[in-house]
């Protein structure tokens, strides 16, 4: 027991060795965890920041100013007080985004009961922000208005009023959520290419041949790979989720660090296999990367991460169960957004645990037969 354990510590430092010989994967462990992240956090396409837009103010009345100092950073930049020429002439040049017409008599006619409209200009070539936008402004000049007329009107209270309160993310930060699953995206996929290249490296540099003279078994090379590799992602995510999540982001974690860690290292087992799986299949380094996009899009897609599983069809929903990554998906999001413990996360943990089995033993009988086939 003790030979086998040394076999798989040298071969594992020997797989360190190999990757810090490698400076395209260096680079690539470094952008993933670092400026992968801050981008992915940062321009996310559904959020609203620092829209531009203008407001013609053609009533000039307190409702009015009311409805324009609604409008403020981070969402909105500070709104803009233009003519019609002036307005026609930003929206043709791509200066705002939104014009707001606010028309003559506006709070006359509504504190007279009639239901006057105000026109909104929208330079829908920037899609993502006009569509998101859209919804806010209508959000905002309503709330206005309702807040205006119960100084004036003594109306009915209703026997009912909602109360909302946004609980883990009151703000509604999208890099909240887009920085952390950046990291969980990132540690399924460059386990992967990390286990898979390194055996293909070694088949085309001839080096596996020298592992098959040597007096060591198929488990101590793959168990030398998993762990060597995984440990690699692991703490590259640590390193990131400290300094880049929490440090140049200010995104909270809630939960245990430490916990995730533990879950990061169980799900490791199951990717690390998976990737030498792929790369047992594989001949090249270009099948290799085809392969890859057929299984890293699903994962990623269907787990969860994207959209909620719960909008997902049925089917797609059961047949993710059996994806290692759907439970780290679950139980990172638990620990990270909600600060849950072991208690919750424990059905995921026991389903990590055994797909990283399945997965480790189907890795090991292709790779035993692998070797078979060169030797």
């Amino acid at each position: 027991m003790r030979t086998a354990l040394n076999h798989i510590y040298r071969l594992g430092i020997k797989e360190l060795w190999s990757l810090l010989r490698d400076p395209i994967m260096l680079v690539l462990i470094v952008y993933t965890f670092s400026l992968s992240i801050y981008v992915a956090a940062t321009a996310m396409p559904e959020s609203l920041h620092n829209a531009a837009i203008a407001i013609i103010d053609q009533d000039a009345s307190p409702l009015s100013a009311r409805i324009a100092s609604g409008f403020y950073p981070p969402h909105f930049k500070t709104p803009a007080l233009v003519n019609p020429a002036q307005a026609d002439a930003g929206l043709d040049n791509g200066d705002y985004t939104f014009v707001l017409d606010i028309p003559p008599d506006y709070q006359r006619n509504t504190l007279a009961g009639r239901t006057p409209a105000i026109q909104l200009n929208v330079d829908a070539t920037r899609m993502s922000q006009a569509f998101t936008g859209n919804g806010y402004i209508q959000q905002i000049v309503a709330g206005e208005v309702s807040e205006f007329l119960q100084r004036h009107r003594n109306g009915v209270s209703l026997p009912v009023d909602l109360e909302l309160r946004m609980r883990f993310n009151p703000n509604l930060e999208q890099s909240w959520f887009g920085s952390l699953m950046e990291i969980i995206n990132n540690v399924t996929m460059l386990s992967i290419i990390l286990t898979g290249a390194a055996l293909i490296r070694e088949r085309e540099h001839g080096t596996i041949e020298h592992l098959l003279v040597m007096p060591v078994t198929p488990a101590q090379i793959m168990l030398a790979k998993v762990w060597s590799m995984g440990l690699v992602v692991l703490l590259a995510a640590l390193a990131a989720l400290v300094f880049i999540v929490q440090g140049a982001l200010q995104v909270p974690v809630r939960g245990s660090i430490a916990l995730f860690a533990l879950v990061a290292a169980l799900h490791l087992f199951a990717t690390t296999s998976m990737g030498i799986f792929l790369a047992t299949l594989a001949r090249s380094m270009p099948q290799f990367g085809m392969l890859l996009v057929l299984v890293l899009l699903p994962l990623q897609m269907l787990s969860g991460g994207t959209t909620p599983r719960e909008s997902m069809p049925a089917l797609v929903q059961d047949l993710m169960l059996a994806a290692p990554t759907t439970h780290f998906v679950a139980a990172g999001q638990a620990i990270l957004y909600r600060g849950a413990g072991i208690d919750v996360i424990w059905p995921q943990l026991l389903a990590i645990m055994l797909i990283g089995a399945l997965l480790f033993a189907a890795s090991l009988g292709r790779f035993r037969k692998t070797i078979a086939q060169m030797a």
